[in-house]
């Protein structure tokens, strides 16, 4: 079980960090009308003072079609937020995604409770 926090914060300004999380927002999971944040797809954000982001995420399957392409349509959302000087996204697949990562929101989007 990884007990570190998912959200280490390395000194950025606050309003980058919610900036970059209202990226995230804005990237929908190409199978479900939720968007890879409130899906709990995210499992690491860390800002650095200078801007560069590294972000761990997961996808719902192992077998996702966009496995391949979608980090770098994370990587794009998060570099247009002003402030950012670099994005990185790399795929884990542990701990697996389970819909208990997904936020109230998402659950009421999709029916799972």
């Amino acid at each position: 079980m990884n007990l570190r926090s998912p959200f280490r914060r390395n000194g950025p300004r606050k309003d980058l960090r919610e900036e970059v999380i209202a990226a995230l927002r804005q990237v929908f999971d190409p199978e479900l009308p939720v968007n890879i944040y409130d899906l709990g797809l995210i499992y690491e954000l860390d800002i650095t003072h200078d801007g560069r982001v590294t972000i761990e995420m997961t996808l719902t399957a192992p077998g996702c079609p966009v496995a391949q392409t979608f980090p770098s349509t994370v990587e794009a959302a998060v570099r247009a937020v002003p402030g950012v000087s670099d994005a990185r996204v790399e795929i884990v697949w542990e701990p697996p995604w389970d819909s208990g990562r997904m936020s109230d929101m998402a659950k009421l989007e999709l029916g799972v409770w």
